[in-house]
């Protein structure tokens, strides 16, 4: 019961002269205070004094609240939290990639760089892609990367382009990144079943004709510099017609970039270069299972076509091989490729968040090939089994077919006037990780769900049996769903004024 109590701050719980150390008494005289009176904190006289006990319990109490893939199903839609096995951490833990000092000579490191090489190899493989760079640090830090390898491309041919096509499904990092590459964004609708539309959209609302594909090939044409293209898109749905948008595009010889952030549902059953795709990356903290949230490190490598590869960051991990005798096991060396004229520079402090790659490495040596399909149909079957148990309880806003992820709409719940955010924010009651919720922006009220291949039966219907207890509810009950959560440390915040007016630090108590 203690810990449902709310925690106070420790500067509230901070006593002058409390301390969690002992130093030992300086032998040189006290360094003097240079600091320029402008870059000197005002009203904030010092951090909390506290005791070693105290601070430990603090923390520990604090941490005791969070929810984390250890704890159960994190069912958040688009973002692909699976179980973190613990044969990565112990592999990454090893003094020889642990110890290894990113200076160091490739001759002193070349199974750090062979790792490398091959996970490249396994990444081509998986995409249909042959150039591979491993430095940026999230998919966000991809994203950017990609597009700054399509500008690089139309640069390289004298090209001046402004457009950046992206869906009304897609990632809602997509226009930041192009908008921070310089260029104009221009939305593309969707058709009714959840995909890209060709034709011209008709708002039934307004009226408002929305441009398709096709037209805006025809009219801005060599104006376009590529399509973001996330697939499967926000919704959870496959664009089989993806060929035929890669055709178009290229015919004005724009580029085509596939956000590969749902990746867990393709890995081992589509290859992006198969269907036309120009640029990518992965969120290997996604898909290959390394630890992902709280701010830390991720990996988003960048996977291109031939087209691009000039472009590509330096420098490159490649393999040099020496024949030897008849029979013989050529010999590699592995080194750092930093020749490569028209590249666009670096895109992260020396070669990317190198013990996230070690992981991501050994998520795919554990599975082999075959493992790695099979976790991406495991991820398809437990989605779309959410989906039969729960559909009918909550609204398909988009009925199509569903891979990885299943989107609902709190059309029914809304009738009784619950929402979206009451029954995420019951969902926390029954002791659950609430999925991403409004989101995505074209379905009304969406309730985004991603279970991953992690989950077995009893998992998924032991969540399926809180959602339609919380349906059930939402008919008899809904003012309890007004009220959560009721159980959780804290309940029930104002977000609007969270949001408007934040109190991001302490103030001392007069």
């Amino acid at each position: 019961m203690f810990l449902r109590q709310r925690e106070s701050l420790s500067f509230d719980r901070s006593v002058p002269g409390k301390r969690g150390m002992d130093l030992p008494r300086l032998d040189v005289p006290e360094a003097k205070d240079t600091r320029p009176a402008h870059l000197k904190r005002s009203g904030f006289d010092a951090l909390p004094e506290l005791s070693e006990v105290e601070v430990i319990r603090h923390f520990t109490r604090l941490s005791k609240w969070n929810y984390g893939v250890d704890d159960g199903i994190y069912p958040l839609g688009s973002c692909t939290m699976k179980h973190n096995p613990r044969l990565n951490e112990k592999v990454a833990g090893q003094p020889g990639f642990t110890d290894t000092h990113p200076m160091a000579p490739d001759a002193l490191v070349q199974g750090n760089l062979e790792l490398l090489f091959t996970l490249q190899a396994w990444l081509k493989e998986i995409t249909g892609l042959p150039g591979v760079t491993l430095q940026p640090s999230a998919g966000a830090a991809g994203e950017l990367t990609g597009v700054m390898l399509i500008r690089a491309y139309h640069v390289s041919k004298g090209a001046k382009r402004r457009v950046i096509l992206i869906p009304d499904s897609g990632h809602g990092t997509n226009p930041a990144t192009a908008a921070m590459a310089g260029y104009e964004v221009v939305e593309l609708p969707s058709r009714p079943d959840g995909t890209i539309s060709f034709e011209d959209v008709t708002d039934p609302v307004t009226g408002k004709v929305r441009k398709g594909l096709e037209t805006l090939v025809r009219e801005l044409g060599t104006e376009i510099a590529g399509a973001m293209i996330t697939n499967p898109n926000t919704v959870g749905v496959f664009e089989y017609r993806f060929k035929e948008i890669s055709d178009l595009l290229h015919s004005v010889d724009a580029l085509v970039y596939m956000d590969g952030a749902n990746m867990n549902a393709l890995v081992g059953v589509a290859r992006p270069g198969d269907f036309g795709v120009d640029v990518m990356h992965l969120n290997l903290h996604k898909t290959m299972s390394t630890p992902h949230g709280g701010g830390g490190p991720g990996a988003g490598p960048v996977c291109c076509g031939e087209k691009l590869l000039p472009f590509l960051p330096v420098p490159v991990v490649v393999r040099d091989t020496v024949k030897v005798g008849e029979g013989e096991v050529p010999k590699h060396t592995y080194r750092w490729d930093w020749d490569r004229p028209q590249s666009i520079g670096k895109v992260h402090t020396f070669f990317g968040n190198f013990g996230i790659l070690v992981r991501a490495m050994t998520y795919c040596l554990s599975h082999g090939s075959d493992g790695l399909r099979e976790a991406t149909l495991r991820a398809i079957v437990n989605a779309n089994y959410i989906r039969a148990r729960l559909k009918g309880a909550y609204a398909l806003h988009i009925d199509s077919p569903s891979l990885h992820e299943v989107v609902f709409s709190d059309t029914l719940q809304a009738k009784h006037d619950v929402h979206t955010l009451d029954i995420a924010k019951r969902l926390i009651d029954h002791g659950y990780h609430p999925p991403t919720i409004y989101f995505p922006l074209i379905v009304p009220g969406a309730l985004m769900i991603e279970p991953t291949e992690s989950e077995d039966k009893g998992e998924l219907d032991a969540f399926c049996d809180t959602l339609l207890a919380i349906a059930k509810e939402v008919e008899e009950n809904p003012d309890a769903l007004h009220q959560a959560p009721t159980l959780a440390p804290l309940r029930r915040m104002d977000e609007t004024t969270a949001a408007r007016k934040p109190v991001l630090r302490w103030v001392k108590p007069a």
